[in-house]
């Protein structure tokens, strides 16, 4: 198996239909999470909509990336989420989530073990298999806190 393949297969795992590292995956935890649930603030953590909010933001720039377009996301601006008012515009959030992961793993699934090995941007940033790796244990971090957050709001 290609090594673009077999990063988009984990992709596609992680984000669309796996149950492998946290017996679930991005799309079917979101789209199970009412709007109550996704914006409860516990303590000092997180809200599961700002962590959507979050690996969506850097999902959407590096897609930005792969069509051509310059790097322009920020860490700093990475939580900037507006407030969501209704459930429609929770259920928008995961819908544009989930697309840009679709999107994501397709841009993975046809790059070149040469492009993968290659510069990302500019070389302080790494390689693209790097910064894709990065992206995968990034989002398995955020998605492990997101179950937490679920089942600590509903004990």
């Amino acid at each position: 198996m290609k090594l673009s393949q077999s990063l988009s297969s984990r992709l596609t795992e992680l984000f669309i239909n796996g149950h492998w590292i946290t017996n679930t995956n991005y799309k079917e935890l979101l789209l199970s999470t009412d709007i109550a649930t996704a914006v409860q603030k516990l303590h000092n953590l997180n809200s599961i909509a700002e962590l959507t909010y979050h690996i969506n933001y850097y999902l959407a720039g590096l897609n930005n990336v792969f069509s051509g377009g310059d790097l322009e996301i920020s860490d700093k601006y990475s939580f900037d989420m507006k407030p969501i008012a209704s459930e429609e515009a929770w259920q928008m959030m995961v819908s544009n989530l989930v697309a840009n992961a679709e999107i994501f793993i397709k841009h993975v699934a046809a790059m070149s073990e040469e492009q993968l090995h290659g510069p990302f941007i500019v070389d302080k940033y790494g390689t693209y298999l790097r910064n894709i790796e990065g992206v995968i244990e990034h989002a398995y971090y955020h998605l492990g806190q997101m179950v937490l957050i679920k089942k600590m709001i509903k004990d």
